[in-house]
């Protein structure tokens, strides 16, 4: 199966998980990542250092950055089994990914830029104060969107990761 690629904006990629397994990024690619999920039912549960955890159903986004290589994170996000090392970690044991963004860009600094982005949507709120950011000062990189309009969402998100888009040299660019 070819990879799926829903939509392409710039460097943006944009690819449900069902093409995950199939999808190349370039090896060790830096970059930002944005995984869309869907929380099916209320949840509460332990992450980690930040304690036990309640969350209402409805569309999450985490924002990331993969300074060591995109395919390699998302490929152990999405994994079945894996050690709980991150926040995410523990989100990822409830909820469904099911789009994940990622867009070239050697600025870890956009990681937040984007989740700060994203924050300041009408719809959307930190899910959880200090979730994945607690090597920042950002208010979270969770962030949860009132309402379960999911196109609306991926379309808000992929405009806003595509404005932090620093693309690669025309010879690494993907085909």
């Amino acid at each position: 199966m070819p990879v799926q690629i829903v939509r392409s904006f710039a460097s943006t990629q944009v690819l449900y998980k069902d093409s995950i397994a199939h999808v190349r990024f370039i090896v060790g690619m830096k970059g930002v990542y944005c995984l869309l999920m869907l929380l099916a039912e209320d949840a509460s549960l332990r992450v980690g250092a930040l304690g036990r955890v309640s969350f209402p159903k409805g569309v999450y986004a985490y924002v990331g950055s993969a300074q060591g290589g995109i395919e390699q994170r998302v490929r152990r996000h999405l994994g079945e089994t894996k050690r709980m090392r991150w926040h995410i970690d523990y989100f990822l044991s409830v909820a469904r990914t099911v789009t994940v963004v990622s867009v070239p860009t050697d600025r870890k600094s956009s990681e937040c830029a984007i989740a700060k982005s994203l924050l300041r949507s009408p719809a959307a709120q930190a899910a959880v104060r200090g979730f994945g950011s607690s090597d920042c000062r950002c208010e979270s990189h969770l962030i949860h969107f009132e309402g379960d309009e999911y196109e609306d969402i991926l379309e808000m998100i992929v405009g806003h990761v595509s404005m932090f888009c620093c693309p690669y040299p025309e010879t690494m660019r993907q085909p």
